[in-house]
């Protein structure tokens, strides 16, 4: 009987000596072909041999390739269709909203961002106001005054970057909602804090929480917008940031000189007029929360995150409001399909969700929540975004650097002519031989040089800006004195008592005591109203403030006729021309009269630069990329007040210069910006 598998083996054999292809890797075989291993093995358990070669079968090479073919083209029609649907949703939202109409609903949230902007204007003046008072309650030096208003303005910083982010993954409205909440509770903390380190942390946590305000107000504002409302709606939701300074000028003006209405609880917590207003100043952040409690989330942010539902009800919401307000209840919201791409990180977070325990997945969330928050930052540096960013960046950088320079720069000035008016009528007394006096009226603006005091007495006064020199007291008697910038120089004090005085050792340089004795010292700071809070700082504040009036009012009406461009450009250009006016200052009124004038023209730089921002990004990334620039908006005014700060006394030419410099360069590169006017955002 014949061996079908010799015979085939051998008939290889002879068609390879006659030299025909010779395949050793995949050799044809019979139906009934078997090797002697496996013969009478049934079909389905029989094995490829190449495979103990790890050689994978022809027909699974194949397979692979097949299947790899059909996952590409899967893909390319999943890419095709979701650009195809990220390029219809713009139009199709806009067309949307223009359908929604603007009315009842857009002026109801108008209000309520109004007084979360509100908020932030006001914690802008909290510490300028607060600290002349503050630093006498808790005792704080020239250094750690300066290192509150640094500290505040690197929270309202970090704020601006941290929550800018968050709000394109958590949510406008939710965002906002803890923002305020931060602000309430550490600020209204800060009242009661006796510490001058406890003080620093809240509100440093306080402008962590408000800084973030700015990024968030202004993307949630825009998504209930159509196109031909936003620049000069957002131009109107600018004016809260001018009543928020309005506001705290006025009540600092009529709350912290009124020291009498504070009050004490216990021994240890003194409640004076400065921290009840700090408390006052929490109204506008609470009404702006007890607001947005009953507004909803931004309809776009829920369909860039696929919850389609959510957004259509909302959006029939706001058309429902508006119609009806109008008198038409009668109109019937007709959308039935919004586009809403479905995003990767969106399913990675909806798997994650569904495993491990309540911890990992709230872990989970988190830490995919932070990558997609970098992602979305590094994604700004895209080529087709790279651009555009870099003169935002600039443009900026130029307007905060020089009104926040400014802006320390002005009150600061006036204090010095203040200053330098106070100095110019100083009494200088010269040898003088005092004997068996009693000194019952104040001593003030005085400079005493080489005097003889032999038993006198001291009683019940107040000696301000007085400088003893060289001097001799000898069997004097000091009681119940109250002393600012009071200081005894080279002096020798001989047989002298100091019964409950605030005159402690700083204040005795170079002095020789011989049989001094101090009873009874007073302890802590002790506040004098009369000579911290000049009216004028108010006044200036209050004015300063209220100049932007006319421009915000020019700018909201003009946005969308000539411009965002040329709006920005044109208010930085006339801006810098104002600055070359400061050299004419020789006075007080002059200082604050070229202020007014300043601050009234450069908002309307402000205005347009905010409104450009929000609609050069895709939404996807809009709260990111304004976090990002509001973020170096503070950056320039750190940088700024410590520059402008340091030439204060010394000259006016460098401070006005830099100033200029800034403008001229942020108005010219604001001149190559993209125009948005008739932009759908993206």
């Amino acid at each position: 009987m014949d061996d079908p598998y010799h015979n085939n083996v051998n008939q290889q054999m002879t068609e390879g000596q006659d030299g025909y292809p010779y395949q050793t890797d995949y050799p044809p075989q019979d139906e009934d072909a078997a090797s002697d291993a496996t013969e009478g093995a049934d079909e389905d358990d029989q094995m490829y041999e190449g495979e103990y070669q790890g050689i994978p079968h022809p027909d699974e090479i194949k397979e692979a390739r097949r299947a790899a073919r059909v996952e590409a083209r899967r893909k390319a029609r999943m890419a095709a269709q979701q650009e195809e649907e990220e390029e219809s949703l713009p139009e199709q939202y806009e067309t949307i909203m223009e359908d929604c109409g603007h009315g009842r609903f857009q002026w109801m949230l108008f209000f309520v961002l109004g007084l979360a902007l509100m908020a932030d204007g006001v914690d802008g003046f909290v510490v300028g106001f607060v600290l002349p008072s503050a630093e006498k309650d808790m005792c704080i030096s020239n250094a750690d005054k300066g290192l509150l208003g640094l500290l505040v303005y690197v929270a309202m910083m970090v704020g601006a970057l941290v929550w800018g982010g968050l709000c394109d993954k958590m949510g406008r409205r939710k965002c906002l909602i803890y923002v305020l909440t931060i602000d309430l509770v550490f600020s209204f903390l800060s009242c009661f804090a006796q510490g001058y380190g406890f003080f620093l942390f809240l509100r440093f946590c306080s402008g962590f929480g408000i800084g973030g305000s700015i990024p968030i107000v202004y993307t949630y504002f825009t998504e209930f917008l159509q196109m031909d409302k936003r620049g000069e709606h957002l131009s109107w939701l600018c004016m809260f940031w001018m009543f928020g300074g309005l506001y705290a000028s006025f009540t600092a003006w009529g709350i912290i000189p009124h020291y009498g209405w504070g009050f004490a609880i216990g021994t240890q917590l003194q409640m004076h007029s400065w921290r009840l207003f700090i408390l006052v100043c929490l109204f506008p952040a609470l009404a702006a929360l007890i607001g947005l409690v009953f507004m909803p989330e931004s309809p776009r942010f829920l369909l860039e995150t696929a919850r389609h539902d959510e957004a259509w009800m909302i959006l029939r919401q706001v058309h429902d409001t508006n119609w009806k307000a109008k008198g038409e209840p009668e109109r019937v919201f007709t959308v039935t399909n919004i586009k809403t791409p479905q995003t990767q990180e969106d399913e990675f977070i909806e798997i994650q969700s569904e495993t491990g325990t309540a911890f990992q997945r709230w872990t989970v969330r988190k830490m995919t929540m932070l990558q997609q928050v970098m992602a979305n930052v590094m994604s700004l540096s895209a080529p087709e975004l790279r651009l555009q960013g870099l003169l935002l960046v600039i443009v900026w950088f130029c307007l905060a650097f020089s009104y926040h320079g400014l802006g320390v720069w002005f009150p600061d000035m006036i204090k010095y002519m203040q200053y330098e008016e106070y100095e110019s009528k100083v009494r200088i007394f010269h040898r003088e031989r005092v004997e068996r006096f009693h000194f019952n009226f104040s001593l003030v603006n005085q400079i005493h040089r080489e005097g003889e005091y032999i038993h006198d007495k001291f009683a019940n006064i107040e000696i301000k800006s007085v400088k003893f020199e060289s001097s001799l007291f000898e069997n004097c008697y000091f009681e119940d004195i109250k002393s600012t910038n009071t200081f005894f120089e080279n002096c020798t004090i001989k047989n002298t008592v100091f019964y409950n005085t605030d005159l402690w050792q700083e204040k005795f340089k170079n002095c020789r005591m011989e049989n001094a004795t101090f009873l009874h010292p007073k302890k802590g700071c002790h506040l004098n109203f009369q000579e911290e809070n000049d009216i004028v700082i108010y006044m200036v504040s209050f004015l300063g403030s209220l100049a932007v009036l006319p421009g915000n009012i020019i700018s909201a009406l003009f946005m969308d006729k000539i411009g965002r461009i040329r709006i920005i450009g044109g208010s930085m250009l006339a801006s810098s021309a104002c600055t070359f006016l400061l050299l004419l200052s020789f006075s007080q009124g002059a200082v604050i009269c070229w202020q007014c004038l300043f601050y009234g023209i450069s908002v309307a730089a402000w205005n347009g630069l905010e409104v450009i921002s929000v609609e050069l990004y895709p939404s996807s990334k809009r709260g990111t990329a304004f976090g990002i620039l509001n973020g170096i908006c503070k950056f320039a005014a750190i940088i700024a007040s410590s520059i402008f700060a340091a030439f204060i006394g010394i000259t006016k030419i460098i401070p006005i210069f830099l100033a200029f410099a800034a403008l001229v360069c942020g108005g010219m590169v604001a001149l190559k910006l993209p125009e948005t006017r008739e932009k759908i955002l993206s």
